[in-house]
C-alpha cells in the first residue's frame, strides 16, 4: 500500500498508549506487518457502500462437507464505522482476523474502497498462509502452532479540512509463546483523493531525522528511565533507532493544520518485547517545518 501506520485524549500525547506482550488490541494476530505494508489489489469482497447501506450485524456460517471446518464472517457498519471478522475452526486449530476503520473513514467512499482492498487482500492471505499449515499438521506434534490470527484497528489522529490522518493498531499471532504488535498510518488527501504516507510529506529520510532525531532519542531516554527504573541501563544493546524505523504520525489541537508530530516504535525497536512500543509526541518546530515539502507547507504550523 502507499501507506506504510487516537483521538487525542489529553496534551500532546495524542495517540492511545499500548500494552506491552500479549494483552494488545485483542491479543490476537497473524500476518507478518510486511505483508499489510505490501498489499494489492485482490478480489472485491462486500464493497463499503454495500456494508454502509447495512445495520447491525451480518454473518454467514458454512461447514465443509467433512464437518471439520467452520467459518464465520461478520460485518457491522453504522455511526461507530466498519468492524469486519473472518474466522474459522478445524480441528481445534482456530484462525481468526479483524479489520476496522472509523466512520470519518466511512465518510469518504474512495479512503473506505481503499481500505476494502487491504482487507481482502489481508484475509485472503491468511487463508492461503493457513491452509498451507494445516497441510503440514501431522508433521509438527504442536497444536498452538496451527492456530493464526490477526487484527489491525484504524483509529483518527486528525481530521482536517484537506487532510484526514490515521493510524492503526495491529496485532499478529502465529504460533509461539506470544504474539507481537505493529503500527500503520496514512493521511487521506481529500484534494488528491489519494493516500499518503505521512513520512512522504517530508523532503526526505535524512531531513527527517535532522529534525526530530534529537529530541526522539531524548525522549525515548526519558520514557525508558520511567518505564524501567533501576533496571535502566544505557548499555547500547537497544539504541535509539533512527526516525526513519518509527510509525511517524502527523497530529493537530486546533483541527485546521498539523502542529505535532507522533513518532512510535514496535516491540524490539527501541527495546525488548516486555519493555512493549514506545510512543513519543513531539511539536512542529521551524526545524520540523523547515523538513516539509512545499506542496505540504501550508497543511503545517508550530506546535507547542
Amino acid at each position: 500500500m502507499q501507506s506504510a501506520m487516537i483521538v487525542p485524549p489529553a496534551q500532546l500525547r495524542f495517540h492511545v498508549k499500548h500494552r506491552p506482550g500479549a494483552d494488545g488490541p485483542r491479543a490476537i494476530g497473524g500476518l507478518t506487518g510486511a505483508c499489510l505494508a505490501l498489499c494489492a489489489v485482490l478480489s472485491a469482497c462486500s464493497s463499503p457502500e454495500d456494508i454502509a447501506d447495512k445495520t447491525g450485524v451480518t454473518a454467514t456460517a458454512t461447514a465443509a462437507a467433512s464437518g471439520s471446518t467452520a467459518s464465520a464472517t461478520a460485518a457491522s457498519a453504522g455511526a461507530d464505522g466498519v468492524n469486519f471478522e473472518d474466522n474459522a475452526e478445524q480441528d481445534n486449530r482456530t484462525r481468526e482476523f479483524a479489520y476496522a476503520w472509523p466512520a470519518a473513514a466511512s465518510a469518504i467512499p474512495a479512503l473506505a474502497q481503499y481500505l476494502t482492498t487491504e482487507r481482502d487482500a489481508a484475509v485472503a492471505e491468511q487463508k492461503t498462509e493457513w491452509a498451507g499449515m494445516l497441510a503440514e499438521a501431522g508433521i509438527v506434534d504442536c497444536g498452538s502452532c496451527y492456530n493464526i490470527s490477526f487484527s489491525k484497528e484504524w483509529k483518527v489522529v486528525a481530521n482536517l479540512p484537506r487532510f484526514l490522518s490515521l493510524s492503526a493498531d495491529m496485532y499478529f499471532y502465529s504460533g509461539g509463546a506470544h504474539g507481537n504488535s505493529g503500527f500503520d498510518a496514512l493521511v487521506w488527501d481529500r484534494e488528491a483523493g489519494a493516500a499518503i504516507d505521512p513520512k512522504a510529506m517530508f523532503r526526505s529520510e535524512a531531513a527527517l531525522q535532522d529534525a526530530l532525531g534529537s529530541a526522539w532519542c531524548k525522549a525515548l531516554k526519558a520514557e525508558k528511565q520511567e518505564r524501567m527504573g533501576d533496571d535502566f541501563s544505557d548499555d547500547g544493546f537497544f539504541p535509539c533507532p533512527p526516525i526513519a524505523d518509527l510509525t511517524l504520525l502527523v497530529g493537530s489541537s486546533n483541527k485546521q493544520r498539523f502542529n505535532r508530530i507522533g513518532l512510535i516504535a514496535a516491540p524490539y525497536v527501541a527495546g525488548s518485547y516486555a519493555e512493549g512500543p514506545y510512543e513519543v509526541t513531539l511539536p512542529v518546530t521551524p526545524a520540523v517545518f523547515k523538513a516539509v515539502k512545499p506542496e505540504y507547507k501550508t497543511a503545517f504550523a508550530a506546535g507547542t
